[in-house]
Protein backbone atom coordinates (compact mmCIF):
# COMPACT_ATOMS: atom_id res chain seq x y z
CA UNK A 1 0.00 0.00 0.00
CA UNK A 2 1.29 3.41 -1.43
CA UNK A 3 1.81 6.40 0.93
CA UNK A 4 -1.55 7.89 -1.01
CA UNK A 5 -3.23 5.04 0.03
CA UNK A 6 -2.46 4.89 3.90
CA UNK A 7 -3.65 8.84 4.08
CA UNK A 8 -6.89 8.02 2.28
CA UNK A 9 -7.38 5.20 4.92
CA UNK A 10 -7.46 6.92 7.58
CA UNK A 11 -9.14 9.82 6.31
CA UNK A 12 -12.16 7.45 5.57
CA UNK A 13 -11.75 5.78 8.88
CA UNK A 14 -12.16 9.49 10.61
CA UNK A 15 -14.53 10.31 8.47
CA UNK A 16 -16.49 7.15 9.41
CA UNK A 17 -15.73 7.58 12.77
CA UNK A 18 -17.33 11.41 12.93
CA UNK A 19 -20.39 9.85 11.26
CA UNK A 20 -20.78 7.16 14.54
CA UNK A 21 -20.52 9.80 16.52
CA UNK A 22 -23.33 11.95 14.65
CA UNK A 23 -25.42 9.43 14.12
CA UNK A 24 -25.58 8.60 17.88
CA UNK A 25 -25.75 12.29 19.24
CA UNK A 26 -28.53 12.00 16.42
CA UNK A 27 -30.01 9.07 17.78
CA UNK A 28 -30.00 10.13 21.56
CA UNK A 29 -31.49 13.62 21.12
CA UNK A 30 -34.39 12.29 18.89
CA UNK A 31 -34.84 9.55 22.08
CA UNK A 32 -35.02 12.77 24.29
CA UNK A 33 -37.40 14.66 22.11
CA UNK A 34 -39.94 11.11 22.03
CA UNK A 35 -39.77 11.27 25.40
CA UNK A 36 -40.71 14.96 25.96
CA UNK A 37 -43.27 14.65 23.17
CA UNK A 38 -44.60 11.61 25.10
CA UNK A 39 -45.06 13.80 28.77
CA UNK A 40 -46.35 16.88 26.64
CA UNK A 41 -49.16 14.85 25.65
CA UNK A 42 -50.19 13.38 29.19
CA UNK A 43 -49.98 16.98 29.98
CA UNK A 44 -52.64 17.75 27.56
CA UNK A 45 -54.61 14.72 28.24
CA UNK A 46 -54.46 15.78 32.02
CA UNK A 47 -55.58 19.62 30.88
CA UNK A 48 -58.42 18.13 28.98
CA UNK A 49 -59.55 15.83 31.78
CA UNK A 50 -59.25 18.92 33.81
CA UNK A 51 -61.38 20.91 32.07
CA UNK A 52 -63.99 18.19 31.45
CA UNK A 53 -64.18 18.19 34.92
CA UNK A 54 -64.69 21.65 35.11
CA UNK A 55 -67.13 21.47 32.46
CA UNK A 56 -69.21 18.70 34.04
CA UNK A 57 -69.20 19.13 37.56
CA UNK A 58 -72.32 19.03 39.71
CA UNK A 59 -70.82 19.79 42.96
CA UNK A 60 -71.27 23.01 43.96
CA UNK A 61 -69.10 22.67 47.06
CA UNK A 62 -66.59 20.54 45.79
CA UNK A 63 -63.02 22.52 45.76
CA UNK A 64 -61.95 23.07 42.01
CA UNK A 65 -58.98 25.16 42.88
CA UNK A 66 -56.32 21.83 41.67
CA UNK A 67 -58.30 21.67 38.73
CA UNK A 68 -57.97 25.24 38.21
CA UNK A 69 -54.44 25.33 38.35
CA UNK A 70 -54.17 22.54 36.37
CA UNK A 71 -55.94 24.03 33.42
CA UNK A 72 -54.36 27.25 33.87
CA UNK A 73 -50.49 25.23 34.39
CA UNK A 74 -50.29 24.77 30.81
CA UNK A 75 -48.47 27.89 29.17
CA UNK A 76 -46.14 26.25 26.64
CA UNK A 77 -48.52 23.85 24.47
CA UNK A 78 -50.04 25.31 21.85
CA UNK A 79 -53.66 23.97 21.30
CA UNK A 80 -57.21 24.58 19.93
CA UNK A 81 -60.17 23.17 21.30
CA UNK A 82 -62.72 21.91 18.92
CA UNK A 83 -66.94 20.69 19.02
CA UNK A 84 -67.40 17.37 17.26
CA UNK A 85 -68.31 19.15 14.21
CA UNK A 86 -64.84 20.38 13.89
CA UNK A 87 -66.22 24.41 14.59
CA UNK A 88 -63.56 25.94 16.94
CA UNK A 89 -64.27 26.49 20.59
CA UNK A 90 -61.07 28.36 21.90
CA UNK A 91 -57.31 29.02 21.63
CA UNK A 92 -54.37 28.59 23.75
CA UNK A 93 -50.97 29.81 23.93
CA UNK A 94 -50.98 31.57 20.60
CA UNK A 95 -51.28 35.54 20.20
CA UNK A 96 -53.77 37.17 22.31
CA UNK A 97 -54.37 40.09 20.41
CA UNK A 98 -54.83 37.74 17.16
CA UNK A 99 -56.61 35.18 18.77
CA UNK A 100 -60.08 36.80 18.64
CA UNK A 101 -59.51 36.83 14.60
CA UNK A 102 -61.69 34.12 13.10
CA UNK A 103 -59.29 33.84 10.09
CA UNK A 104 -56.20 33.57 12.36
CA UNK A 105 -58.21 30.72 14.36
CA UNK A 106 -58.76 29.12 11.14
CA UNK A 107 -55.09 29.26 9.85
CA UNK A 108 -53.89 28.03 12.97
CA UNK A 109 -56.33 25.05 13.68
CA UNK A 110 -54.67 23.95 10.08
CA UNK A 111 -51.52 24.37 11.21
CA UNK A 112 -52.58 22.14 14.36
CA UNK A 113 -54.49 19.31 12.43
CA UNK A 114 -52.32 16.41 11.61
CA UNK A 115 -49.37 17.41 14.14
CA UNK A 116 -50.58 14.69 16.61
CA UNK A 117 -53.39 12.53 17.73
CA UNK A 118 -56.12 15.13 18.67
CA UNK A 119 -57.70 14.08 22.49
CA UNK A 120 -61.16 13.43 22.72
CA UNK A 121 -63.29 15.27 25.69
CA UNK A 122 -66.61 13.15 26.12
CA UNK A 123 -69.49 15.62 27.67
CA UNK A 124 -73.13 14.85 28.93
CA UNK A 125 -75.39 13.05 26.16
CA UNK A 126 -72.64 11.87 24.35
CA UNK A 127 -71.34 15.42 23.00
CA UNK A 128 -67.58 15.28 22.38
CA UNK A 129 -65.05 18.12 22.10
CA UNK A 130 -61.62 17.63 21.11
CA UNK A 131 -58.07 18.85 21.78
CA UNK A 132 -55.89 19.28 18.98
CA UNK A 133 -52.10 20.67 20.08
CA UNK A 134 -48.81 21.26 19.01
CA UNK A 135 -45.39 20.58 20.65
CA UNK A 136 -43.43 22.85 22.62
CA UNK A 137 -41.34 25.17 20.92
CA UNK A 138 -38.50 23.51 23.99
CA UNK A 139 -39.49 20.38 21.92
CA UNK A 140 -38.60 21.76 18.65
CA UNK A 141 -35.29 23.23 20.33
CA UNK A 142 -34.43 19.64 21.52
CA UNK A 143 -35.32 17.89 17.93
CA UNK A 144 -33.09 20.54 15.48
CA UNK A 145 -30.73 21.72 17.84
CA UNK A 146 -28.09 18.77 17.28
CA UNK A 147 -28.56 19.59 13.60
CA UNK A 148 -27.57 23.23 13.18
CA UNK A 149 -24.89 22.23 15.96
CA UNK A 150 -23.65 19.55 13.74
CA UNK A 151 -24.15 21.39 10.76
CA UNK A 152 -21.60 24.47 12.14
CA UNK A 153 -19.27 21.83 13.66
CA UNK A 154 -18.99 20.56 10.17
CA UNK A 155 -19.04 24.07 8.52
CA UNK A 156 -15.90 24.49 11.06
CA UNK A 157 -14.31 21.32 10.75
CA UNK A 158 -14.47 21.97 6.65
CA UNK A 159 -12.62 25.04 7.03
CA UNK A 160 -10.23 24.11 9.21
CA UNK A 161 -9.64 20.93 6.91
CA UNK A 162 -8.90 22.82 4.03
CA UNK A 163 -7.39 25.55 5.59
CA UNK A 164 -4.72 22.55 7.08
CA UNK A 165 -4.35 21.31 3.89
CA UNK A 166 -3.65 24.50 1.71
CA UNK A 167 -0.79 25.10 4.74
CA UNK A 168 0.28 21.58 4.48
CA UNK A 169 0.50 21.71 0.58
CA UNK A 170 2.12 24.68 1.03
CA UNK A 171 4.64 23.22 3.14
CA UNK A 172 5.29 20.45 1.02
CA UNK A 173 5.39 22.75 -1.84
CA UNK A 174 7.94 24.66 -0.12
CA UNK A 175 10.28 21.57 0.35
CA UNK A 176 9.55 20.29 -3.25
CA UNK A 177 10.75 23.00 -4.78
CA UNK A 178 13.49 23.52 -2.36
CA UNK A 179 14.74 20.46 -3.73
CA UNK A 180 14.31 20.94 -6.67
CA UNK A 181 16.34 24.05 -7.00
CA UNK A 182 19.05 22.40 -4.82
CA UNK A 183 19.39 19.62 -7.00
CA UNK A 184 19.71 21.98 -9.73
CA UNK A 185 22.67 23.71 -8.18
CA UNK A 186 24.21 19.70 -7.15
CA UNK A 187 24.29 19.25 -10.99
CA UNK A 188 26.10 22.40 -11.96
CA UNK A 189 29.39 21.68 -10.74
CA UNK A 190 29.67 18.08 -12.15
CA UNK A 191 28.18 19.32 -15.57
CA UNK A 192 30.66 22.04 -15.95
CA UNK A 193 33.37 19.46 -15.16
CA UNK A 194 31.78 17.09 -18.00
CA UNK A 195 31.86 19.83 -20.32
CA UNK A 196 35.90 20.93 -19.74
CA UNK A 197 36.08 16.72 -19.96
CA UNK A 198 34.56 16.68 -23.34
CA UNK A 199 37.25 19.79 -24.94
CA UNK A 200 40.11 18.14 -23.23
CA UNK A 201 39.37 14.83 -25.05
CA UNK A 202 39.26 16.80 -28.18
CA UNK A 203 42.04 18.05 -27.54
CA UNK A 204 43.26 14.70 -26.85
CA UNK A 205 42.08 13.75 -30.74
CA UNK A 206 39.19 11.12 -29.56
CA UNK A 207 36.86 10.02 -31.58
CA UNK A 208 34.13 12.91 -32.62
CA UNK A 209 31.81 10.60 -33.04
CA UNK A 210 31.96 9.21 -29.37
CA UNK A 211 32.50 12.77 -28.61
CA UNK A 212 28.85 13.66 -29.95
CA UNK A 213 27.65 11.18 -28.23
CA UNK A 214 28.56 12.44 -24.97
CA UNK A 215 27.99 15.97 -25.84
CA UNK A 216 24.05 14.95 -26.25
CA UNK A 217 23.98 13.73 -23.50
CA UNK A 218 25.61 16.59 -20.88
CA UNK A 219 23.45 18.70 -23.56
CA UNK A 220 20.34 16.48 -22.10
CA UNK A 221 21.69 16.81 -18.21
CA UNK A 222 22.01 20.77 -18.91
CA UNK A 223 18.28 20.50 -19.98
CA UNK A 224 17.14 18.64 -17.01
CA UNK A 225 18.75 20.66 -14.70
CA UNK A 226 17.07 24.11 -16.12
CA UNK A 227 13.87 22.07 -15.62
CA UNK A 228 14.75 21.56 -12.19
CA UNK A 229 15.88 24.88 -11.76
CA UNK A 230 12.46 26.73 -12.89
CA UNK A 231 9.99 24.90 -10.36
CA UNK A 232 8.97 27.04 -7.96
CA UNK A 233 9.74 29.95 -10.06
CA UNK A 234 7.57 31.77 -12.54
CA UNK A 235 8.20 30.22 -16.05
CA UNK A 236 8.94 32.52 -19.11
CA UNK A 237 5.96 31.97 -21.62
CA UNK A 238 7.58 32.38 -25.64
CA UNK A 239 5.31 31.54 -28.69
CA UNK A 240 6.60 27.70 -29.55
CA UNK A 241 5.81 25.80 -32.92
CA UNK A 242 3.45 23.06 -31.12
CA UNK A 243 4.49 20.65 -33.67
CA UNK A 244 8.45 20.75 -33.54
CA UNK A 245 8.25 20.79 -29.93
CA UNK A 246 6.14 17.61 -30.14
CA UNK A 247 8.67 16.28 -32.62
CA UNK A 248 11.72 16.73 -30.46
CA UNK A 249 10.29 15.40 -27.47
CA UNK A 250 8.65 12.49 -29.52
CA UNK A 251 12.19 11.74 -30.99
CA UNK A 252 14.05 12.14 -27.88
CA UNK A 253 11.69 9.17 -26.38
CA UNK A 254 12.28 6.50 -29.64
CA UNK A 255 15.73 6.94 -29.71
CA UNK A 256 15.26 5.85 -26.28
CA UNK A 257 12.61 2.98 -25.92
CA UNK A 258 12.86 -0.48 -26.90
CA UNK A 259 12.15 -1.16 -30.87
CA UNK A 260 8.54 -2.83 -29.88
CA UNK A 261 7.41 0.99 -28.58
CA UNK A 262 5.55 1.88 -31.75
CA UNK A 263 5.62 6.01 -31.71
CA UNK A 264 3.11 7.47 -34.35
CA UNK A 265 2.19 11.27 -34.41
CA UNK A 266 -0.52 13.09 -35.91
CA UNK A 267 0.02 16.94 -36.07
CA UNK A 268 -2.02 17.53 -39.52
CA UNK A 269 -4.21 20.19 -37.23
CA UNK A 270 -0.92 21.37 -35.43
CA UNK A 271 1.26 22.79 -38.07
CA UNK A 272 2.04 25.98 -37.88
CA UNK A 273 -0.23 26.10 -34.68
CA UNK A 274 1.65 28.76 -32.37
CA UNK A 275 1.45 27.88 -28.49
CA UNK A 276 2.32 29.91 -26.10
CA UNK A 277 4.88 27.74 -23.36
CA UNK A 278 8.24 27.13 -21.55
CA UNK A 279 9.69 24.83 -23.77
CA UNK A 280 11.83 22.97 -21.57
CA UNK A 281 9.00 22.36 -19.04
CA UNK A 282 6.41 21.73 -21.36
CA UNK A 283 8.74 18.56 -23.56
CA UNK A 284 9.28 17.35 -19.90
CA UNK A 285 5.17 16.87 -19.38
CA UNK A 286 5.16 14.94 -23.19
CA UNK A 287 8.32 12.67 -21.95
CA UNK A 288 7.26 12.27 -18.63
CA UNK A 289 3.53 11.05 -20.23
CA UNK A 290 5.09 8.91 -22.41
CA UNK A 291 7.49 7.06 -19.87
CA UNK A 292 4.40 6.45 -18.18
CA UNK A 293 3.27 4.87 -21.15
CA UNK A 294 6.02 2.52 -21.46
CA UNK A 295 5.89 1.67 -17.46
CA UNK A 296 2.22 0.86 -18.33
CA UNK A 297 3.28 -1.05 -21.52
CA UNK A 298 5.89 -3.32 -20.22
CA UNK A 299 7.89 -4.31 -23.39
CA UNK A 300 5.59 -3.57 -26.14
CA UNK A 301 3.47 -1.91 -27.38
CA UNK A 302 2.18 1.30 -29.25
CA UNK A 303 1.79 5.51 -28.34
CA UNK A 304 -0.58 7.50 -30.24
CA UNK A 305 0.20 11.34 -29.92
CA UNK A 306 -2.78 13.24 -32.15
CA UNK A 307 -3.50 17.09 -31.58
CA UNK A 308 -6.90 18.48 -32.70
CA UNK A 309 -7.87 21.98 -32.82
CA UNK A 310 -10.26 23.41 -31.11
CA UNK A 311 -10.48 27.39 -32.43
CA UNK A 312 -9.29 29.19 -29.39
CA UNK A 313 -7.46 26.36 -27.81
CA UNK A 314 -5.65 22.92 -28.96
CA UNK A 315 -5.67 19.65 -27.37
CA UNK A 316 -3.11 17.29 -27.35
CA UNK A 317 -4.24 13.27 -26.61
CA UNK A 318 -1.43 10.76 -25.63
CA UNK A 319 -2.33 7.55 -26.00
CA UNK A 320 -1.41 4.15 -24.80
CA UNK A 321 -2.07 0.02 -24.85
CA UNK A 322 -1.15 0.03 -21.79
CA UNK A 323 -2.65 -2.08 -18.78
CA UNK A 324 -5.47 1.08 -18.01
CA UNK A 325 -6.22 2.74 -15.35
CA UNK A 326 -10.21 2.27 -12.91
CA UNK A 327 -12.20 5.46 -13.37
CA UNK A 328 -12.35 5.84 -9.50
CA UNK A 329 -8.72 6.38 -10.34
CA UNK A 330 -8.69 9.27 -12.68
CA UNK A 331 -8.00 11.94 -10.40
CA UNK A 332 -5.94 9.98 -7.69
CA UNK A 333 -3.05 9.48 -10.39
CA UNK A 334 -2.44 13.15 -9.94
CA UNK A 335 -1.85 13.33 -6.37
CA UNK A 336 1.26 13.37 -4.77
CA UNK A 337 2.33 10.20 -3.58
CA UNK A 338 0.02 8.11 -5.73
CA UNK A 339 1.98 5.59 -7.75
CA UNK A 340 1.27 1.80 -9.27
CA UNK A 341 5.01 0.91 -9.52
CA UNK A 342 6.96 -0.97 -7.05
CA UNK A 343 9.51 2.16 -7.05
CA UNK A 344 8.79 5.60 -7.22
CA UNK A 345 8.12 8.75 -5.76
CA UNK A 346 4.18 9.09 -7.46
CA UNK A 347 5.43 12.32 -8.65
CA UNK A 348 5.26 12.66 -12.28
CA UNK A 349 1.91 12.97 -13.08
CA UNK A 350 1.42 15.42 -9.99
CA UNK A 351 4.32 17.80 -11.67
CA UNK A 352 2.59 17.28 -14.87
CA UNK A 353 -0.20 18.85 -14.15
CA UNK A 354 1.16 21.88 -12.08
CA UNK A 355 3.68 22.57 -15.25
CA UNK A 356 -0.16 22.18 -17.74
CA UNK A 357 -2.11 23.92 -15.06
CA UNK A 358 -0.78 26.42 -13.40
CA UNK A 359 2.41 27.45 -15.52
CA UNK A 360 0.33 27.21 -18.77
CA UNK A 361 -3.07 27.72 -17.61
CA UNK A 362 -4.06 24.88 -19.61
CA UNK A 363 -6.27 21.63 -18.43
CA UNK A 364 -4.63 17.99 -18.00
CA UNK A 365 -7.15 15.15 -17.67
CA UNK A 366 -7.80 11.51 -18.09
CA UNK A 367 -9.61 11.58 -21.25
CA UNK A 368 -10.51 7.86 -21.18
CA UNK A 369 -9.32 4.77 -20.05
CA UNK A 370 -9.78 1.02 -20.19
CA UNK A 371 -8.35 -1.90 -17.72
CA UNK A 372 -5.79 -4.00 -20.14
CA UNK A 373 -6.68 -1.96 -23.60
CA UNK A 374 -4.87 1.25 -22.63
CA UNK A 375 -5.57 5.11 -21.65
CA UNK A 376 -5.74 8.32 -23.11
CA UNK A 377 -4.67 11.89 -21.04
CA UNK A 378 -5.99 15.10 -22.81
CA UNK A 379 -3.49 18.55 -22.92
CA UNK A 380 -5.54 21.44 -23.37
CA UNK A 381 -3.59 24.75 -24.01
CA UNK A 382 -4.55 27.80 -24.97
CA UNK A 383 -3.01 29.19 -28.45
CA UNK A 384 -1.12 32.72 -28.50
Amino acid sequence: MNIYSKKQRWKQLLIVLALCIGAGSLLYTNQLADRLATQERVKVKLWADGTKFLATSLDQNADLSFVFEVVKSNNTIPLVLTDGDGNIISLRNFDEEQSQDPEYQKKQFRNLKGQNEPIEIELYGGTKNFIHYDNSDLYYQLKYYPYVSLGIISIFILVAYFAFSFARKAEQDQVWVGLAKETAHQLGTPLSSLIAWIEYLKLKGVDSATLEDMAKDVSRLETITERFSKIGSVPELVSANLAEVLHESVDYMQTRSSKKIAFSLNLDEAEGTQVPMNIPLFAWVIENLCRNAIDAMGSSGAIDIIVIDLGSKVAIDVSDTGKGITRSKFETVFQPGYTSKKRGWGLGLSLTRRIVEQYHSGKIVVKQSEIGKGTTFRITLNKA
